[in-house]
């Protein structure tokens, strides 16, 4: 059964930091761009970050600077790492993969395989 699991969310300060982890079983990340996205309570799901099969990366704006995607292929797995957080990223974040070639990725895309979701919860 091929299916993405995230890990890492939890509660966090303002100004704190977390490490998201999306793991593939299943499948190969290898031909795969890989999205981050959160919705939080009573908003659209948006994307986040987005690495491409190639490693190409893509960032909302809002995350920019802070948040810093990347992958490693060998464990099927890709990265979010989340610095400077502040109480609007309180969201839940899920994964998604899409088989894509390429260097580059998009959060539009048709997404193939989602994760079933971890809360990040930014608050003193």
């Amino acid at each position: 059964q091929s299916q993405l699991v995230e890990s890492g969310g939890g509660l966090v300060q303002p100004g704190g930091s977390l490490r998201l982890s999306c793991a593939a079983s299943g499948f190969t990340l290898d031909y795969y761009a890989i999205g981050w996205f959160r919705q939080a309570p009573g908003k659209e799901r948006e994307g986040v970050s987005c690495i491409s099969s190639r490693g190409g990366t893509n960032y909302a704006d809002s995350v920019k600077g802070r948040f810093t995607i990347s992958r490693d292929n060998a464990k099927d797995t890709v990265y979010l790492e989340m610095n400077s957080l502040k109480p609007e990223d309180t969201a839940v974040y899920y994964c998604a993969a899409v088989f894509k070639l390429g260097g580059s990725c998009v959060f539009t895309a048709k997404y193939d395989y989602w994760g079933q979701g971890t809360q990040v919860t930014v608050s003193s």
